[in-house]
């Protein structure tokens, strides 16, 4: 187990694990806080929803017992929840593991909520309650629309009615992105389309094998369909009706371009160090500790 007097920085270090969903982030990221004496911080726009398990592949309670895990479980399905609130709290847990001699390892496939944090995005204000409540109103489609009549492009994740709204609101503005973070690592797992979609596939049908429709099913009369956490990949399929099979090979189909995303989104940032396993991840946090 490698230590570091953590203390001794004005900016502490941070690990920071990136990657598609599939890639393997969560288990690099335990194998790694516990070889460096790590905390681990969640930058998962859907494992922060309670009750949302197995469609988040929510990391299990045997593994969040290896290492402490933060902002898994903090908000109902029911609640939104935005990357300036995420950049808020993750910033606090970063300061408080460091204070305590360990290592802050934010984790996470959601761009948004991880280049808020590593450089320190200056969030735009939040729109008017009434604008809001006639936008939530709306269809997707019509937020859609909206979008198009004034010529502004949709989010990157085009069916998420937050995202619209957001976009609507701010009129596709973007938050103001500084200098990256300083004593930083950011270490990106590079799958090739192949491995991914290998993986999705396993992953979806031990999903379903574990129960995943009645853990939407329970959550959808809880929450309704409408609500902000099942509007995510995994929970949404299963409002079509269509058979079992319709739905895991939409749930494959959207994941994959979910991942396409994510991938997108990551390889335009030139601070990332890009590994193909662990062993190259382990190599590039030893040489960033020991500077």
């Amino acid at each position: 187990m490698v230590t570091r007097d953590i203390k001794s920085s004005d900016v502490p270090p941070l690990i920071v694990i990136v990657g598609p969903t599939a890639s393997g982030k969560s288990s690099l990221a335990i194998e790694l806080a516990e070889k460096f004496y790590g905390e681990l911080i969640c930058a998962d726009s859907r494992t922060i929803y309670k009750a949302m398990d197995i469609g988040t592949a929510k990391p299990s309670q045997a593994d969040q017992q290896k290492v402490p895990h933060h902002m898994i479980d903090i908000v109902q399905p029911s609640q939104p929840f935005s990357a300036a609130q995420f950049k808020r709290s993750a910033t606090i847990w970063i300061e408080d593991i460091a204070i305590r001699g360990k290592l802050p390892i934010l984790v996470g496939g959601t761009g948004l909520y991880v280049d808020s944090v590593i450089y320190d995005y200056a969030f735009l204000p939040p729109g008017s309650r009434d604008e809001r409540e006639q936008l939530e109103s709306l269809s997707i489609e019509q937020l859609q629309q909206k979008l198009k009549d004034r010529n502004i492009s949709l989010p990157e994740n085009e069916k998420n009615k937050r995202h619209l709204i957001r976009k609507i609101e701010t009129n596709g503005a973007v938050p103001v992105k500084k200098a990256m973070r300083q004593n930083t690592l950011v270490i990106g797992i590079d799958k090739t389309k192949e491995e991914l979609t290998s993986t999705i596939k396993q992953r979806t049908k031990k999903m379903i094998d574990d129960g995943l429709e009645s853990e939407v099913k329970r959550l959808a009369e809880a929450y309704g369909w409408d609500s902000p956490g099942m509007q995510s990949v995994g929970y949404r399929e299963w409002r079509s009706g269509d058979s079992l099979q319709e739905i895991a090979q939409n749930i494959e189909k959207n994941t994959l371009h979910y991942a396409k995303r994510q991938r997108t989104w990551f390889k335009r940032n030139p601070n990332i160090v890009w590994v193909k396993n662990s062993a190259e991840a382990g190599a590039q946090v030893r040489k960033f500790l020991q500077k």
